[in-house]
């Protein structure tokens, strides 16, 4: 069933009837008149047209102008959306060509919700864009619009479109709060959490402002008119991708040294520098088996070790191996002969008794 109508769209609806009656009317009238001018005698004549046809060119027929009297004819009403192309702006507004007989103007207030937006430098003259008809008369024969209207309208399905495809978005913070930042994209206010803002939760916002930042939509509720947005994942990636590059660097057989930064029961994960860390794996400590790795490992203990492997974005190290690289130098070293068999073995042990972890 359908609603009942309100009086006020009824009073409407009946206004625009009136006007309407009134234009046909006139139309009528304008037409005896011209007709009267024309053909004083009341001669009789074909009858023609009163909407003017443009000048054919030998060669072009009625379908070549098909689109013009299509919008000569059309009907604009309030709440339509319009495209159209600028041309002329100041402080302000902007006035529009809708290829039609009236044409547009936006006033600077209904140009953009952002409340830093400048007119000057953010519309020149040939652009296109969409406005929704808020009065068919401005009082001065243009069609009154609001850009910022339409954008409500039609930039939600843009982010959600924007969110599904994940979106890269560049801008500049305009706003900060205690919470998070504000950032409009597609003239629809966007908010930046503070812990979405850095790769770590942002205690102080305000060094944020009038920042650049790259970001993601996260959440669209159009409903509530809620848009989310978040530099973190962006951000994250980007660590991703440094650290890959440097880790890619890096030549198994090098000997490098760190510090132990977490111990887990299969080995532990020694911090080497740069934002790289290592696993140290419980059967590359030492070359006798290692059951309790908390027994000879401590969170923040310094070692020295191999890089074994580099491989997919992972680094594996092995004191065990550093241990017997030393070993093999030190004998080379020493003299092919021995006076007997305890001293060398003397000499390998007090290498690795001494050997610093």
């Amino acid at each position: 069933m359908e609603e009942k109508k309100s009086i006020e769209e009824l009073a409407a609806l009946d206004e625009e009837k009136r006007e309407a009656m009134e234009a046909l009317k006139r139309q009528e009238e304008e037409e005896k008149r011209a007709e009267k001018e024309a053909n004083p005698h009341g001669l009789i004549r074909s009858s023609v047209s009163a909407t003017p046809v443009p000048e054919l060119i030998p060669g072009e027929g009625m379908e070549d102008y098909k689109e013009d009297l299509e919008r000569s004819f059309r009907q604009i009403h309030v709440g339509d959306v319009l495209t159209g192309r600028v041309i002329d702006v100041d402080e302000t507004g902007v006035l529009m060509d809708l290829s039609y007989y009236a044409p547009g103007r936006i006033p600077v207030e209904e140009m953009s919700a952002d409340p830093h937006f400048d007119i000057l430098s953010a519309v020149k003259i040939g652009d296109e864009f969409q406005g929704t008809v808020i009065k068919r008369d401005d009082g001065r024969g243009n069609i009154l619009l609001s850009r910022k209207q339409a954008d409500d309208e039609l930039s939600w399905e843009k982010l959600k479109k924007m969110m599904e495809d994940k979106t890269v978005i560049e801008g500049k913070i305009t706003e900060v709060v205690k919470a998070g930042a504000i950032l409009y994209v597609e003239g629809i206010r966007g908010f930046i959490p503070a812990s979405k803002l850095a790769l770590e939760y942002v205690e102080n916002t305000e060094e944020y402002l009038n920042k650049p930042v790259r970001v993601q939509v996260i959440g669209v509720e159009e409903d509530q008119k809620r848009l989310v947005l978040s530099a973190k994942e962006l951000l994250q990636e980007q660590a991703i991708e440094e650290k890959n590059r440097k880790i890619s660097r890096l030549v198994p057989g090098n000997i490098v040294e760190g510090t132990v930064e977490t111990i887990k029961d299969y080995g532990a994960f020694v911090d080497i520098g740069d934002g790289i860390s290592g696993l140290l794996h419980i059967s590359q400590i030492r070359e006798e088996r290692v059951k309790n790795i908390r027994s000879v490992l401590k969170e923040g203990q310094k070692v020295r070790a191999v890089i074994t492997k580099v491989d997919n974005g992972k680094v594996s190290l092995s004191v065990k191996a550093l241990i017997e690289q030393i070993a093999t130098e030190r004998a080379e070293e020493e003299p092919e002969e021995y006076s007997d068999n305890q001293a060398a073995s003397t000499s390998l042990g007090d290498l690795l008794k001494n050997l610093k972890l």
